[in-house]
């Protein structure tokens, strides 16, 4: 699939078939991650894959949105160095793990998978289901899957409502 298909193609997908899918599917997906840039190439990341039901319910109700669950794959995406600042203001980790993130959801359309990029999650929540340390950062819930209908258009601006050239 071309890249730019694969950007036309991807939709938030918000019910997933309880169907398994292979383990390679998941490794690609994963490798897609593993392989995006990040800031002086730290790849200071963390991806915890989720198959547990119980952990799954967890992390759903953690992001007060039942539908997570029902994927039969969760990848959260964690910052293991949220204190690192680039030079620009912003911080490095929501950067690299949007790349990486993007990276995941471009290879799912390819392995003919779901994604919905959940970013409303009690932090506190998720650190508890998932063990992870105080001092890192969770980014990203990744449910994953067979979607179970076909999502709706996108609706997207105009080019010209978002772009300027030159200047502001």
């Amino acid at each position: 699939m071309e890249v730019f298909r694969a950007i036309q193609t991807r939709r938030s997908v918000r019910s997933y078939k309880s169907a398994p899918f292979p383990e390679e599917k998941l490794q690609k997906i994963l490798e897609a991650a593993r392989l995006a840039p990040s800031a002086h190439n730290t790849q200071n990341w963390k991806f915890v894959v989720v198959k547990d039901l119980d952990k799954r319910k967890a992390l759903a109700e953690a992001a007060g949105q039942s539908f997570i669950a029902q994927a039969p794959v969760i990848i959260a995406a964690v910052g293991l160095d949220p204190e690192n600042i680039l030079s620009s203001g912003n911080p490095a980790y929501a950067i690299n793990l949007a790349i990486a993130l993007d990276h995941m959801t471009l290879e799912a359309v390819e392995e003919g998978l779901g994604t919905c990029w959940i970013g409303a999650f009690s932090q506190e929540g998720v650190k508890e289901v998932l063990n992870i340390p105080e001092n890192c950062k969770a980014v990203a819930l990744l449910p994953l899957g067979f979607p179970a209908d076909s999502p709706r258009e996108k609706i997207r601006k105009n080019l010209k409502e978002i772009i300027s050239d030159d200047t502001f």
